[in-house]
């Protein structure tokens, strides 16, 4: 099974110019897809309905769509468009259930900051039930993604327990009519954008600190960095080769403990061209 991870600035690439075929084609045949910057009615970008766009690029997938930023974008001729940016989830299997969930943000007197959120997408692969996270964390400060990845990690370890969307034994027929209660597997891979690289502070607070004797001490409530666990240099696999002027890794896949011994391979394309930063591919078995 092959995931890919890409923000894809909005489908603008190295060239200024915005091409969603492009992207599509940089995504090749992936079984699930984590979009980040994925809008809606935007001039900029042609006043696309880029989640739709996506749909009819990719017609045998199903998929959902999270705003973080959600503004008025109303004509008289179409009083509920919206202005949207946000993730995007595109799987080859259906998505059971999916919410969205919005992360703490902090008010910058001078700097820009967006309304952050993770897509959350229950899905029955070949593997079994999984959930899938696309995420993208705030660009600028430390603290504002500090509080973000203390929600995340929240969202993700106290789901199971908490249960799907919808549960209860007793559940009347109004909710089983249509489809069996979504479960809420533990078993899920985070995705996307997080705006950090490996040797800051908030790296630690996602996979454990790193011990000079025992290596890196990850919890069960912690996540397994996919590239690392498979061999990879902590500083490789660079993402976002314009990142306040150097080359980064700021996009990641991250595993559940549960999942670390399902991942075959890693990889980044470093050739891309459809947005700032490259597409992540991950494999499990």
């Amino acid at each position: 099974m092959r995931m890919v991870g890409y923000n894809i600035q909005y489908g603008t690439g190295k060239d200024g110019n915005v091409d969603l075929a492009r992207i599509a084609d940089d995504i090749g045949d992936a079984d699930i897809v984590c979009l980040q910057e994925v809008e809606r009615h935007c001039s900029k970008t042609g006043m696309t309905d880029q989640p739709a766009a996506f749909a009819a690029l990719f017609p045998d997938h199903y998929w959902v769509y999270g705003a973080g930023v959600d503004t008025d974008a109303a004509t008289p001729d179409d009083r509920g468009r919206r202005r949207q940016f946000g993730n995007m989830i595109l799987s080859r299997w259906p998505i059971l259930s999916s919410r969205n969930h919005l992360l703490p943000k902090i008010q910058y007197i001078d700097h820009l900051a967006l309304q952050r959120s993770a897509v959350e997408g229950v899905i029955e692969t070949p593997l079994g039930a999984l959930r899938v996270y696309s995420v993208h964390l705030g660009h600028v400060g430390a603290a504002e993604r500090c509080a973000q990845i203390d929600a995340l990690m929240e969202i993700v370890f106290a789901a199971p327990e908490r249960g799907g969307v919808v549960s209860g034994r007793k559940a009347s027929a109004h909710w089983t009519a249509d489809a069996p209660l979504p479960p809420m597997p533990a078993p899920a891979v985070l995705m996307g954008d997080f705006n950090l690289a490996p040797e800051d502070t908030e790296y630690e607070r996602l996979v454990g600190g790193e011990n000079g004797e025992y290596g890196r001490l990850t919890t069960s409530r912690l996540l397994v960095d996919a590239w690392t666990h498979l061999g990879h240099p902590l500083h490789g696999g660079h993402s976002c080769f314009e990142h306040f002027g150097r080359s980064q890794r700021i996009d990641y896949a991250f595993l559940t403990p549960d999942l670390a011994n399902r991942a075959l391979a890693i990889s980044v394309d470093a050739e891309a061209q459809g947005s700032d930063h490259q597409p992540m591919s991950l494999e499990l078995a």
